[in-house]
Order: C-alpha cells, then structure tokens, then sequence
C-alpha cells in the first residue's frame, strides 16, 4: 500500500467518525478516490501536481457525464484539502487550478396528474378485486406505499427506511431520515391517505412488529427499492400507462404540483429535505401550466384593443 493509499484510507475514516458522513457519501468517495490513485500511478503526494491534476479531470470530462465528473472532482478537491488541513501537504495542487464548467440542467421527468389518478384507481381496483386474500393485502399495502410517495415527496430510501415509531397517525405526521442524517417532520395532509394507512397498519400489525419497519412484505421482512420499483412497473401495466415511471418521479410531481399551487418554493425546499434552495430551484423550470396561467391572464397584451 503506497501513501496515497494509506492516506486515502486514513481520510475516509476521518469523514465516517469526525465528519460523520453518510455512508452511501463514503461509498462514493472511496470509488472515486480509488479510480483517482489507480489511474496516475504516482506513489508519493508531491508527485501530484496541478498539471497531474489538470489532465486528470480533463479525462473525467471526456468519459463521464458532466454532473458525474463535477462529483469525482469535488470527491478529489476535499480530499486534498484535508491533506492541507492535517499539514500533510504544504501546497495543495487545487490552489492552483480553477475548474469551472457548465452543467446542462437535466428537468426533472414529472408524471401528469391524471396518471397519477389512473394509476392509484388501478391499485383500489385490484384491491377491491382481489381473488385471494393474500393479493388484497398486498394491494392494500401498495395503495399506501404510493399514497405516501405522491403525498409526502419522501425519497423511496427514505420511505424503505421508515420504522414504526416514525409513523403518527394520531398526530398524522411522518418522521423522514434524509440525506446526511437529518431529520424532517411531514404532515399527512389528505384524510383519505391517513384512512388508507391506518387500515394497512392494522393488516399488516404483525409483520410490522417482526421487523420493526413500517412497510413490509408478507413475510414480514422489510420493502426494497426494487420491489417497489416491480410493484410500480405492474400498475403502470394493468393501467395501461406507457409512460415509464420510477418512484422518484412521484416525488418530482409533488414538488412541482405544489409550486404550481402557488406554494413557497422554500416551503417545498423544507419538505423534499433539500439542503439547499438551489436544488429546490430545479422545478421552478417545471411548472410550464402555471406560467402559461399567468402569461394568458396576467399579461398586459390582452387588453389591447386593436
């Protein structure tokens, strides 16, 4: 193991005990910084100099898209300036190159409201349908899944997350574990909804108690992100939706239904648990139904009389 390796090692284990970073973060930056130390083939930190540097990210540029690029980048830039921190090297390579680069704004892929209507009437249908009593829990269980997916705009890891005691159903609050070990609290703001889990919670009691989490399968282990995406794909299929829809799609119609409504966008930052409103500011590129409500009946050119 040369330096770069050993200190990547020791860098990792500062961002998971002093930093306390998410795992999933830690995940990403140990790839990032292994693709980085494999690829120079350099074994001592003054080899890496800005000119190193310089080619490097000019390949991540060539490679990955621009948005994957800009993470290994700043995956690479925090790792050098704990380097310079902990006085381990004297000149930070990074204080010498300026990376600026455009990043092409990807719009959020939203799913009309009416398909959103057909796709829970599907979900009802096959519950009230159900030849067995074992496809009407799960039809009931999936009704409620997605019910909280399109009324709370929570990430699909964060709904798999959900335990029992973060589910109020007299106060009708949910709490949500988000990004980075921080902690939200969202009103369930639809009677139906909170109707519709209450009644899953006391079909699914037992199971719910056997793992401690509050969506679970059958068998009483915890709901995946796969087999909610499976349970999406079936739906959308019995619905006859040729729209392809994941589940962070539902959280992106949220968003943007509630900014078309005329909602604060720093309300909307607040719920979806972003950390800064510029992420939020996404949608605002989204609501195309509500900007031509007000270019239709705000704009001054309708009055003219010509």
């Amino acid at each position: 193991m040369n330096i770069l390796q050993k200190q990547k090692e020791k860098y990792l284990e500062y961002c998971r005990l002093q930093k306390r970073l998410d795992l999933k973060t830690i995940k990403a930056y140990r790839i990032d910084l292994t693709q980085f130390i494999e690829q120079i083939t350099v074994d001592n930190l003054s080899e890496v100099t800005p000119d190193l540097l310089e080619k490097y990210i000019g390949r991540l540029h060539q490679i990955y898209r621009p948005k994957t690029a800009k993470r290994k980048i700043a995956s690479l830039k925090a790792f050098f300036h704990y380097l310079e921190y902990k006085e381990i090297i004297i000149q930070n390579p990074f204080n010498k190159i300026r990376v600026k680069f455009r990043e092409p704004i990807t719009l959020p892929k939203t799913i009309p409201l009416h398909t959103v209507e057909s796709f829970l009437s599907a979900i009802y249908s096959q519950q009230q349908n159900a030849k067995t009593h074992y496809q009407q829990k799960n039809a009931l269980r999936d009704a409620a899944v997605i019910e909280v997916l399109f009324a709370t705009g929570m990430r699909i890891s964060e709904l798999c997350a959900l335990q029992i005691q973060d589910v109020d159903l007299y106060d009708c609050t949910i709490l949500i574990h988000g990004k980075g070990s921080k902690e939200r609290i969202i009103q369930i703001g639809n009677n139906d909804v909170v109707e519709i889990l209450k009644e899953y919670r006391k079909s699914f009691s037992k199971q719910i108690r056997q793992c401690n989490y509050f969506f679970t399968n059958q068998n009483g282990s915890a709901m995946t992100d796969q087999s909610i995406r499976r349970m999406i794909n079936k739906y959308a299929s019995l619905a006859d939706i040729e729209l392809h829809i994941t589940p962070h799609m539902f959280r992106h119609t949220f968003a943007t239904s509630l900014l078309e409504a005329d909602v604060d966008i720093r309300y909307i930052q607040e719920m979806l648990g972003h950390s800064s409103i510029n992420i939020t500011e996404i949608y605002t590129h989204v609501a195309t139904s509500k900007q031509r409500y007000i270019l239709t009946t705000k704009h001054p050119r309708k009055d003219f009389q010509i």
